[in-house]
């Protein structure tokens, strides 16, 4: 069974409810081999939108994605989108045409600026000059839409929103943000009334399926109804982290049986969890460097 679509905020374009993780399928100890048939599996089963990253496993993701992808012309069938890590313009630049090499793609459907955690990378996107940067190549037809990332705090992102007219965010969405530091309550009311496109992340926050997750570990979610609770929420499409063929039989089979909590299923799933949810320990990412990307880490001058 195909995996439904949705539509990408304002874009016209329409994508998969869920969407591929560049991060998981390309870890080092996965093989080529199985990380290109993850992709191509997950690409011939009903998966139309790819994410990925410059900086992700430094460089292999990309390129394994880009092999995969090529292969049997599945490239024209999806929506790729990948991020830029750089805030000045050269780095952006040169991020752009390493991503389209490693890629093996003249143009990206999707382009954001990945991690937008620290408070002044606002800044530094305009005044170093990585947005006109990006607007040009957009304007070059090397990407379609502009977008941004990010996993700290929602004033962060409504910092970011007036930056740009942005086709996305990509953003933590899953039950224990309702109660710390919440896109949910605060950021996706702002994206829908723009008709920006909300892609969420971290549904089992911060966790993944091979090792039940965090929030399950804290006894309080399952992961199935993590995901379910996360796209139940005013979203474009969910990045769930694949890396072995079970994982993607699980992802394919709750996209293509997803029906939406109602409101009561979500209240009462949001009161299950206030109690470990609240103080932020089931969602280290907001709180803590241990999420953020070397990369980032040392561009903003910390120890990697």
């Amino acid at each position: 069974m195909p995996l439904p679509t949705r539509p990408l905020g304002s874009t016209g374009a329409n994508v998969s409810l869920l969407c591929f993780g560049g991060w998981h399928f390309a870890q080092p100890e996965l093989d080529d081999a199985a990380a290109i048939r993850l992709v191509q599996r997950a690409a011939d089963s009903g998966f139309t939108f790819f994410d990925n990253a410059w900086d992700y496993h430094d460089g292999r993701s990309e390129d394994l994605m880009g092999q995969a992808l090529a292969a049997g012309g599945r490239r024209k069938n999806v929506f790729l989108m990948t991020k830029n890590c750089a805030r000045d313009a050269a780095g952006t630049r040169q991020h752009l045409e390493d991503s389209l090499r490693r890629l093996r793609t003249d143009y990206l459907d999707l382009w954001q600026f990945h991690e937008v955690n620290y408070d002044n990378d606002p800044d530094w996107i305009v005044e170093k000059g990585a947005l006109a940067e990006a607007i040009k190549a957009q304007q070059e037809g090397k990407v379609r839409f502009l977008g941004f990332t990010g996993h700290k705090a929602p004033h962060i992102f409504l910092k970011m929103l007036p930056l740009h007219p942005w086709a996305t965010v990509q953003l933590p969405v899953n039950v224990c943000d309702y109660w710390y530091r919440s896109s949910i309550r605060e950021v996706l009311p702002k994206l829908a009334e723009k008709g920006i496109g909300a892609i969420g992340m971290k549904s089992l926050g911060g966790g993944n399926l091979k090792d039940g997750g965090v929030i399950p570990a804290s006894k309080v979610c399952a992961a199935e109804e993590a995901m379910r609770y996360a796209l139940s929420q005013p979203i474009s499409s969910l990045v769930v982290g694949i890396d072995t063929e079970a994982y993607l039989d699980q992802a394919l089979r709750i996209g293509a049986n997803f029906t939406p909590m109602s409101d009561a299923e979500k209240t009462a799933l949001q009161d299950r969890v206030k109690d470990v949810a609240g103080d932020g320990r089931l969602e280290g990412f907001k709180s803590t460097q241990a999420f953020d990307g070397p990369y980032h880490r040392k561009q903003h001058g910390f120890a990697v």
